[in-house]
Formats: C-alpha cells, structure tokens, sequence
C-alpha cells in the first residue's frame, strides 16, 4: 500500500501494542496535503489492503483527513466497495436514526448511559464483518469510544479462567430480552419488535422468531420476550486465533431497563447460570486492555468487528458519532466443532 503524499502513520493518545501489533493502527495527514478526491481515490485502491489491515490490528483510525461532512464519511465507505448491511435488516435491539441508506446514528441512548463492551449482534444469528465509526460533533467532554482487542482478552482469560473459557467455548450462549411494542429512545436496547423483527402484525414476529429459532413470550403492554437459540461465545477467526466473540459484557453488565434484568439476560449454552467471578474477571480484563478513541470530529475508524470490541463512554454536550455496517454474516452453534 503506497501513501498518498503528506500521509503518515500516527500516534493516537492510548493506542497500545499487543505483541508487536499497534492497536488501533492510526494513519494522519498534513492540513491540506490531500484533497478528498484525491483522499477517496487512495481508499479504493487500497481497498484490500484496508480491510486486511483492521482484522490485523482490529481497528485502523483516520485523523486529519477531509472528511468534514457525512457525505464524505459516506463516500469513503463507498470506496472500500464492502456489501452494506443496512441497519433495518439486523436484530439488534438499539434504536438508530438513518442519515444516508449506509449511515445511521451511532446510538440514541441518553448520554448519562454506558454501553458496555460488546461486539456487534453477536447476540443474534446476523453480524456484521465490519463496522465503521465517523464522528460528526465531538462531546464537551467524555463520551470516548472504548476499543478492546478480543483475541487478547480471550486468550487471557483462558489463563486465568479456564474452565469458564471452557464451557463459554463447548456450550455457547444463549440472550433473552424483552422488546418493546414502540421504540424507547430512553434504553440502549428500547428498539421495538417491531422495527428489530421487521414486521407489523404478532403473528408476523412468531414467523419470523420461528425461522430464527428463537423462544418467546408475549408479555402484558405489548412487550415480547424472546430467547435466542444456541449461539457461539467463542469465534476462531484465524488458525489458532481465538476471539470471545458475544455480548457477555453488555449482557450481564448492562442489559437493564425497566423491562429487562440483566440477571436473567444471558445463560450458557446449556441453560445453566455464568459464573459471576469469571464474568468480574472479563469485564476487568476488557477495561485493562482498552483503547479509548477520544473523538475529533472528522474521525474515522475501521473496525473488524470479529476482533475487536468496542462501548461508549457517557458524556456532556452534543455528540454526534455516526456508524455503518457491512458483510453480513450468520453464524450458529456446533456443538461440535
């Protein structure tokens, strides 16, 4: 990959080295140095290298470049010519606003909220390969985006948790939620049934969760329950590579609401409740291991979003940070692989 003239590799406040790998690899350029034109050309030629680049490192960040605007945050996903995975077609339970057919709003949780670590729909058959952050408005203050390597974490907690990593890896997990019938802009996870499902009637959502497999309960105000079927807790994305791909953290630590209880949101595998000292050690390790991306505004960050983990900080002020996704993928659990 040859840069572009008055490109350079940076140094970002907390960026770590794991092993040799900068995390995130961060890449910056001279004010004026390059035109967008000439920004977004570079992108699509090296398109290939990009991408390999953010699933070795787990998130490569951009700093400096022409980007003022959604438009141009747009038209440089446009150039890395990744599959959109348009936020409608997921399963995730956030309630998002769209800003152009690939962008939408990072999350519309009140600000005073955390978003603990996850990686994105894990919890459900559909995730995306990667993820790509912009911000639009930086906060006054807070409001980071912590990143956190989840090849490292696993691989740590396989030492220090073993028979946890064991049984996270050998039986999967399973996620319950309770949706609601109108999206809660007050939760993290406020999105309805019927916007995450895709459907308008009930009897809609009981075809559509029974494709997926899911369990589910109607509940009084037109809330449904639904239970995910068997799911992966552990993804080998290289030979010998391990991530602990899942939404444990976020499950256990922050699915709550006045619907949901996040002791009864996440099982293993095989119904059987988590260990709450290993689940401790998990959350710790994540926060030892992080990356927290104080945002500027103009920020881009590509994320592959099987390597890499990443939450939000709360904050004061206005902050606009916007995401895409793209190259769905399903996965599903075997029990005996």
């Amino acid at each position: 990959m040859t840069p572009l003239q008055g490109m350079r590799d940076a140094a970002v406040p907390g960026q770590r080295n794991e092993s040799g790998s900068l995390f995130p690899l961060a890449m910056t350029c001279d004010e004026g140095a390059v035109t967008l034109e000439q920004f977004i050309d570079w992108v699509s030629e090296s398109r290939d290298d990009l991408l390999t680049l953010s699933s070795q490192h787990g998130a490569v960040a951009f700093r400096g470049f022409p980007t003022p605007t959604v438009d141009e945050f747009d038209a440089f996903i446009q150039a890395l010519k990744i599959e959109n995975f348009p936020y409608a077609k997921s399963l995730s339970n956030a309630v998002r606003i769209n800003r152009t057919p690939r962008v939408f709003s990072a999350n519309e949780a009140p600000p005073e909220v955390k978003i603990f670590f996850h990686h994105e729909m894990a919890q459900t058959p559909l995730y995306p390969k990667y993820i790509l952050f912009y911000c639009e408005i930086a906060p006054e203050s807070g409001g980071a985006t912590p990143l956190c390597r989840s090849d490292i974490l696993f691989a740590k907690l396989a030492e220090q948790c073993p028979e946890f990593a064991a049984k996270c890896e050998s039986t999967g997990l399973r996620y319950t939620n309770v949706m609601p019938g109108a999206d809660d802009a007050k939760s993290g996870m406020g999105r309805s049934w019927h916007s995450t499902l895709g459907v308008e009637t009930k009897a809609e959502a009981e075809a559509r969760l029974g494709e997926l497999g899911y369990r589910f309960e109607w509940l009084a105000d037109d809330c449904l329950k639904a239970t995910t079927p068997q799911l992966p807790a552990v993804m080998e994305v290289s030979p010998g590579q391990k991530t602990f791909f899942n939404q444990l953290i976020a499950a256990y630590c922050g699915w709550k609401d006045e619907r949901n209880d996040p002791s009864d949101a996440i099982r293993h595998g095989d119904g059987t409740k988590l260990d709450p000292d290993a689940v401790d050690v998990a959350v710790q390790l994540a926060e030892e291991l992080t990356y927290d991306h104080q945002w500027q505004a103009g920020d881009i960050v590509l994320l592959d979003n099987t390597v890499a983990m990443h939450a939000r900080r709360p904050f004061q002020g206005t902050r606009k940070v916007l995401a895409s996704l793209a190259e769905m993928r399903t996965h599903a659990f075997d029990a005996v692989g």
